[in-house]
């Protein structure tokens, strides 16, 4: 497959009476969006907000995040199975307003108390600390504030914000169909190149068997229950994937990560170069009984080698038992004689001196580490609050107390802010010893 996906950088948002975009600057019209997102009866009211890097806000009640896209050409249309008919992409040209992205906030409390399943929400600080620790700060934002119906299900508060954030992210896009992009990448893995490795990412995910929606999904169906699936990597960056839109925590990939995956890109980049380029494997990972997860690493190590593998990165999402899965994946795998490269954030503690990994195998030999999860950080109190919240739970257990949220904070680890942990290596962090 061949898929095009044309550049149109944004540098500013502001409000007007009609949609444009010229010079990196994004118009929107406010009412037509509000009528967009209130034709969904379960949105009682809708209100926008923007903002841009260095500017001294907090955004609270972040429920997920996305990148604004169109596809102008070929089969589909972004956001398959959610917004429109369940039809392939991967191919044609798709559009995309780079350096921005829209970020739905929605209060509520879905009826989980506890647990993995509990609704959250993060946070984002435009400036200081908090914007150091989350590439999202670096991006201009059109924030939808969504006040939703009361005693909804908890798939229906998914499916309200899902539909208004991407019903958003289409239209805005859509300002681009007649332009002219800033550049156009071409990604197309046909050509296999004699004499170069042969790759393939493994990608490992959480996907929650109970609840009303696992955490992932594939062209708008939650992933649950699944074995080791190949998936062309035009379709991620094209769309397919999307996370739950209730639960924002910064150690799960939010639908912008899937629509940017960095090792998916880079590895596109590098193809006929240094390296052949195979594609995704997607694990479904953080099987509750150890037989299982055995199972599902013989079964993604097994499917790697079908591709003609030579080597594999092999990454995952969110954090607990699930790593196990992942670490005999890479035990399976160098036993078949494929060569494993695991990318992966670390924990360490708050002081760093803990173990950064929480399950080893011998023949893990080559990992690449994104950055920590486990650090203190302190923020400053913001001149300015977008959001639902005005007091929020810092913790996400029952009767955790409530922080002012225009006041400062200080955070034990990066769960609260969106974008706070680095899964797949999209920063420029750098290691020092002292």
């Amino acid at each position: 497959m061949r898929l095009e996906i044309a550049d149109f950088p944004v540098s500013e948002i502001c409000f007007s009476k009609a949609f444009a975009y010229e010079n990196g600057v994004l118009e929107v019209d406010r009412q037509e969006l509000t009528n967009l997102i209130l034709q969904d009866s379960r949105v009682l009211e809708v209100s926008f907000a923007v903002v841009h890097p260095g500017e001294r806000v907090r955004v609270t009640g972040i429920r997920d995040v996305v990148e604004p896209r169109v596809k102008v050409a070929g089969q589909g249309q972004v956001f398959p199975g959610t917004l429109t008919e369940v039809a392939p992409v991967g191919e044609g040209r798709t559009h995309r307003l780079s350096g921005m992205a829209v970020f739905p906030t929605a209060a509520f409390q879905g009826q989980a108390r506890a647990g993995l399943l509990v609704q959250r929400s993060a946070i984002l600080d435009m400036w200081g600390p908090g914007a150091a620790a989350s590439k999202f700060s670096n991006l201009a934002g059109l924030v939808l504030i969504l006040k939703l119906a009361e005693e909804l299900s908890d798939w229906d508060y998914h499916s309200a914000i899902q539909t208004a954030e991407f019903k958003t992210a289409r239209r805005l896009a859509e300002v681009t169909i007649d332009k002219t992009p800033a550049n156009i990448e071409v990604l197309d893995n046909r050509r296999i190149a004699a004499g170069l490795p042969k790759v393939v990412l493994v990608q490992g995910c959480i996907a929650h068997a109970e609840g009303f929606h696992s955490g992932i999904s594939y062209y708008g169906m939650p992933v649950r229950e699944s074995l080791a699936t190949y998936v062309h990597p035009n379709e991620l960056i094209d769309g397919v994937f999307a996370s739950s839109a209730t639960r924002a925590v910064g150690y799960f990939p939010i639908t912008w990560d899937w629509q940017n995956h960095p090792l998916s890109l880079n590895l596109y980049r590098a193809h006929g170069k240094t390296l052949n380029f195979l594609g995704v494997v997607f694990e479904r990972i953080q099987f509750e009984v150890f037989r299982n997860k055995e199972i599902i690493a013989q079964n993604t190590a097994g499917l790697v080698r079908q591709l003609g593998a030579d080597g594999a990165l092999v990454a995952w999402t969110g954090s607990g038992n699930a790593f196990v899965d992942l670490m005999l994946t890479v035990q399976a795998c160098e036993k078949r004689g494929i060569r494993t490269v695991l990318v992966s954030y670390e924990f360490g503690g708050k002081d760093g001196i803990d173990s950064p990994l929480l399950f080893y195998v011998p023949e893990a030999t080559a990992a690449v580490s994104t950055g920590s999860r486990d650090r203190w950080l302190e923020l400053p109190e913001p001149e300015r609050i977008i959001g639902p919240y005005e007091r929020f739970s810092v913790l996400s257990y029952p009767g955790a107390p409530l922080v002012e949220a225009k006041g400062p904070l200080t955070l034990d680890a990066r769960d609260l802010i969106v974008g706070g942990v680095d899964n797949w290596g999209a920063r420029d962090w750098q290691c020092a010893v002292y």
